[in-house]
C-alpha cells in the first residue's frame, strides 16, 4: 500500500453518504446504493480469576476485599467471546441489529456494575473494540471480499487521521508519551519503584507544563505516518476525515499485512509492543464492488455488496456476520428487542 494524494478518488463515496446527522441511519458512514450489507461483529473479551471469585462490589463498600486480591495477584482467564455467546450469558436475544450493551444489561450508573457486566459464571466482559476490526477477523474477511471483485489487487484503504499518535500536528506536547507502568523492570525494590515514579512524573510533566513553561511555543509534534502525509491531503466525508493509500485487499487477506501497513506502530515495538496496525476505516476495490466500513463509533464492521458477497461473509464458520437491512440503526438505541 501507499500513501496517495489524489483523495478524488473517494469522491463517489461522499456522494452516497446522508450528510444530515440527525438521522440514526447506518447511511451516515456506509454508501446507500448496493443490493445487499453485512454486519460483522467484532469480538469481545470475558476474564474471571482461575481459582476464586471476584471480590464483591461496590469498590468503597469493600476496599479491603480488593486489596487483598490485588495483592495475592491470582492467575486471570481471559477469552474471546462471540456476541452469541454473550447473550446466551445474559439470557438476552442475539439479533442483526442488536447492541452490546442491551445484551449485557450494564448500567454503568448502577454501584454493582462499576467493574464492568458479570454473567452468572463469574466471567466479566470488556465491550468490543469501536472502530477496530482485529487484525486476524479482517484477514479473513479481505479474503471473502477479494473473491468478490475483479480487482482484488487494485483499490482504496483510508485510515481514520483521529487516532491518537497517527499524524504529526503543531501543539505544545508531543502526540503521545508512554508512560512505564509496571515496576518489573524497576527491579522491585523501593529504591527501583521511587526511581520509576520519579521517571514516569518527569514525563507527565514534559508533555504539558503551562505553569513553569508559559512560553513554550507551539511546535510541530510528528505522527507515526511521515510528515508528508501529515501535512497531505485528506479524503473528507461528512463528520469524518481520511488518510487515502492506494492498494488491493489482496494485501490485507496476507498474514502479515500489519507488518507491511504504511501506519504500522513502529515506536510502541521500540517499547517492546508486538508488530501491529490500526485496521482501516473503509476499504472498497477499484470497480467499487463493494465496501468495508469500520466506523470509529461502531463496535462491528459493515460491508455493502451484493447477495452473493453477504451470503459468503454470513455463512463463513470463521466469521460472526449477519445481513442487514438498507438504513438500518445501528446506534445506541437501535436494538428494540433487547430493550
Amino acid at each position: 500500500m501507499e500513501w496517495t494524494a489524489d483523495v478524488s478518488a473517494g469522491d463517489w463515496l461522499r456522494e452516497r453518504l446522508d450528510a444530515d446527522w440527525s438521522s440514526s441511519s447506518m447511511h451516515q458512514v456506509v454508501p446507500r446504493g448496493f443490493p445487499a450489507y453485512a454486519r460483522i461483529f467484532h469480538r469481545a473479551t470475558r476474564d474471571r480469576p482461575a481459582d476464586r471469585p471476584w471480590p464483591p462490589l461496590p469498590y468503597a463498600a469493600h476496599a479491603r476485599e480488593w486489596r487483598l486480591f490485588q495483592a495475592a495477584d491470582p492467575p486471570i482467564d481471559v477469552e474471546r467471546v462471540s456476541w452469541a455467546e454473550t447473550a446466551r450469558a445474559f439470557d438476552t436475544v442475539m439479533h442483526p441489529l442488536a447492541q452490546w450493551h442491551r445484551l449485557v444489561g450494564h448500567d454503568p450508573a448502577d454501584p454493582l456494575s462499576e467493574d464492568g457486566p458479570r454473567d452468572r459464571r463469574g466471567w466479566r466482559y470488556g465491550d468490543p473494540p469501536a472502530g477496530d476490526l482485529d487484525a486476524e477477523t479482517l484477514r479473513v474477511v479481505a479474503g471473502v471480499l477479494a473473491q468478490h471483485t475483479g480487482t482484488p489487487a487494485d483499490g482504496c484503504v483510508g485510515v481514520w487521521s483521529g487516532w491518537g499518535g497517527l499524524v504529526g500536528f503543531v501543539g505544545a506536547a508531543p502526540a503521545r508519551t508512554l508512560f512505564q507502568l509496571s515496576d518489573q523492570d524497576a527491579g522491585g525494590d523501593a529504591v527501583g519503584a521511587a526511581s520509576l515514579a520519579q521517571h514516569n512524573d518527569m514525563l507527565g510533566h514534559s508533555t504539558r507544563d503551562p505553569f513553569n513553561k508559559v512560553f513554550r511555543q507551539p511546535s510541530w509534534q510528528p505522527g507515526i505516518l511521515p510528515d508528508e502525509i501529515s501535512k497531505g491531503p485528506r479524503l473528507e466525508l461528512p463528520a469524518r476525515e481520511h488518510l487515502l493509500f492506494r492498494g488491493g485487499v489482496a494485501e490485507l487477506a496476507e498474514p502479515d499485512w500489519t507488518q507491511r501497513s504504511p501506519w504500522r506502530d513502529r515506536e510502541l515495538e521500540k517499547h517492546g509492543f508486538p508488530p501491529g496496525a490500526q485496521s482501516p476505516s473503509v476499504v472498497w476495490p477499484a470497480d467499487r464492488a463493494w465496501v468495508l466500513v469500520s466506523e470509529v463509533d461502531y463496535d462491528s464492521t459493515i460491508v455493502a455488496g451484493d447477495a452473493a458477497l453477504v451470503r459468503a461473509l454470513v455463512d463463513d464458520p470463521r466469521l460472526e456476520a449477519a445481513a442487514v437491512p438498507a438504513g438500518a440503526d445501528l446506534s445506541w438505541d437501535g436494538d428494540e428487542v433487547n430493550g
